[in-house]
């Protein structure tokens, strides 16, 4: 008998399921719950400021059981994808016309221009950068900056820093931008889909959140870069850094000049998100008219980037092949909620929750759903996912115990968000620390205070929503 290698032998570590897998676990655990949970429901009253159907928490009443079998979850599934098919477009829409701002090379070059002008001065360089990434991660992902990630690790070796300064940049620049969310239509848009709220509603609290985490952020890094600088063995990659590939000069020529070409791609950029924030507020927008401006924005870039018709097409549906995942990801998702309410139980565990929190000082409410979220986001790391799968539990839950909706969603917003940049499971994360060749327990030495400060500031800015009421609703 052949005895097995030691590398035969060694026991194969633990493989996060995908999210699919996950999300189909708990579907079918819903479906299980349909059959322990007795149902039971709220009446539903108009909030006379917004118009919108709140729970009236005086008319919690148990009624006939319903049950959710098995040969039910596939039909209830499709019909969370119709229902949410103005969402989903808008999920698709949007990856063609961001994808098509970086194919125009218009973003490449305007990170270039500004590293060119101001790389010898650390103190402006890095809150410059960050402040880019920042900006751009407001409407999506981090993971769309992984190509990025060996150019500004040259860049800060070549500034005599290390190469978590050059991951850094990007992945605490991009954790501000995500984890506000002030336009993130796969969290907060979602959300607020959702929860009804209307769509972009209380962006300037969540862009003032925005400039708080920036300011301290930026003094975290900032004073870690100074003190590389001046020592740099004090750095938990000094000796990785010494035959780092990224020592070399960064190749900026491969970014590309900023010319009128690119500039004009840019402001259309910013205009139509503009528009699109008007829109939402002011015009009464939904999914559909939002999702109809990144159509035409995906056009306009392709046009101004030089590309022909067939190219445009071509580079638009490959950003839209991109949101594929995300845009399944909410439709599975919504139909865990769609199960819970065919079996009339969400307003059972919404009532056991309220009843539970009630144990909770008003003040601290907002802070316990922002752990929650966080806890939550270990299991389940799709921030669209989990927008799905939570709000439809928090929108009722915050108005039984006095948190409003906007709150609810900000601690979600800050619970998902800012754990992807120490879970190891993230995408983001780790496959910027792979493209910089930084490993993982030498970013959590530099990393674990950030992130310890960044719960604390999350939980002081989500205490001070709810004081001021931060809505509507």
């Amino acid at each position: 008998m052949s005895q097995k290698s030691p590398l035969q032998a060694k026991k194969k570590g633990f493989t996060m399921p995908h999210t699919f897998v996950i999300l189909l676990v708990i579907i079918l655990f819903a479906a299980a719950l349909t059959w322990i949970i007795p149902s039971g429901e709220y009446a539903r009253i108009e909030d006379p400021v917004s118009g919108k159907k709140v729970v009236d928490a005086s008319t919690f009443n148990y009624v006939e059981n319903v049950h959710v079998n098995i040969q039910d979850i596939p039909m209830l599934i499709i019909k969370a994808f119709s229902a949410n098919a103005d969402l989903i477009m808008l999920i698709l829409l949007s990856g063609g016309a961001i994808h098509m701002l970086t194919a125009s090379g218009a973003l490449q070059a305007l990170i270039a221009t500004i590293v060119r002008k101001f790389s010898n001065r650390v103190e402006v360089f890095i809150p410059l950068l960050m402040l880019v990434f920042a900006l751009i991660c407001t409407t999506q992902g981090v993971n769309t900056f992984i190509g990025f990630a060996p150019i500004t690790v040259m860049l800060a070796m070549s500034l005599g820093l290390d190469s978590i300064v050059g991951v850094g940049i990007i992945l605490l620049g991009g954790a501000i931008g995500f984890s506000t969310g002030p336009l993130n239509i796969n969290t907060t848009i979602v959300a607020q889909k959702i929860a009804g709220l209307p769509l972009y509603s209380g962006v300037g609290y969540r862009f003032i959140c925005f400039a708080v985490f920036y300011v301290i952020t930026n003094i975290y890094l900032i004073r870690y870069a100074l003190k590389i600088q001046k020592h740099p063995e004090l750095s938990p990659m000094y000796e990785l850094d010494k035959t780092s590939e990224f020592r070399d000069a960064a190749d900026l020529d491969s970014f590309g000049k900023l010319d009128a070409r690119k500039i004009l791609i840019m402001l259309v950029f910013f205009a139509s998100l503009i528009l699109i924030v008007y829109g939402g507020i002011k015009l009464d927008w939904d999914m559909s008219e939002t999702a109809a401006v990144f159509l035409a924005l995906a056009v306009i870039e392709g046009v101004l980037g030089g590309f022909g018709p067939s190219a445009i097409s071509k580079e638009f549906l490959e950003g839209c092949k991109k949101m594929l995942g995300a845009a399944f990801i909410i439709g599975m998702a919504q139909a865990i909620s769609s199960i819970m309410n065919a079996g009339h139980i969400t307003d059972t565990v919404v009532h056991a929750l309220a009843n539970g929190l009630n144990f909770v000082p008003t003040i601290l409410l907002g802070p316990a759903m922002l752990l929650a979220n966080t806890i939550i986001n270990v299991f389940l790391t799709s921030g669209s996912g989990q927008a799905a799968a939570v709000i439809p539990i928090l929108a009722p839950l915050a108005d039984l115990v006095g948190v409003t909706r906007q709150t609810a969603i900000l601690s979600f917003n800050f619970g998902d968000g800012f754990c992807n940049y120490v879970l190891p499971t993230s995408t983001a994360l780790m496959g910027i620390l792979g493209a910089a060749n930084v490993p993982y327990d030498r970013w959590m030495r530099f990393m674990w205070k950030m992130f310890a400060i960044w719960l604390g500031i999350g939980a002081v800015l989500v205490v001070i929503a709810q004081l001021i009421q931060y809505g509507p609703m």
